[in-house]
């Protein structure tokens, strides 16, 4: 049987811990104007009903003007070609997809409409986000990260995905 001290013990670790979820969930921002940048474009793009649709693992000649649309796999069946910076429960989805060249080099914002791990690789070299913008309560989309591009060869990779399909705009900053 378990003693009074544990038990208390026990239950202060769990008030301890649903104050940090609850804590955590109000400082994330809520709605569209909470992002740091304009959202029109990308909004505007992972909403269409025009994606170009690709399986994990494909590759793109270019970066499409469009949205993509990618399929994803079990996160142990993914076979992501560079382990992704953050590990996700396998329960999870994750998937990648290769662009043979960025035309320009410049910054670039990859957004999501739903919360997942991005991961841009380029010149076997993983990418440090030069800016991070997300909020929830925005039809359409959650988070923005910017990166900086080099022209050439990108591969972006997706994990911690809780569906089987993302939709993912990669668009030039303005």
């Amino acid at each position: 049987m378990m003693s009074i001290a544990r038990a208390r013990q026990a239950a202060i670790i769990l008030i301890f811990l649903g104050l940090s979820t609850i804590a955590a969930r109000a400082a994330e921002p809520r709605g569209c104007a909470a992002f740091k940048w304009p959202i029109d474009r990308e909004r505007a793009s992972l909403t269409a009903t025009d994606k170009t649709q690709l399986a994990s693992g494909q590759t793109l000649d270019a970066l499409s003007t469009r949205a993509i649309l990618l399929s994803l796999k079990p996160a142990a069946e993914a076979a992501l070609p560079k382990a992704p910076e953050r590990s996700s429960a396998p329960e999870r989805f994750a998937g990648f997809v290769r662009i043979r060249q960025v035309d320009k080099a410049g910054t670039y914002t990859v957004a999501l409409p739903a919360p997942a791990w991005i991961d841009a690789v380029q010149a076997g070299h993983t990418l440090k986000p030069s800016g991070f913008s997300g909020a929830t309560d925005c039809t359409g989309i959650r988070k923005m990260v910017r990166y900086e591009l080099s022209a050439g060869e990108l591969l972006l990779q997706v994990s911690g995905v809780s569906t089987e399909t993302i939709a993912l705009a990669i668009l030039p900053v303005e």
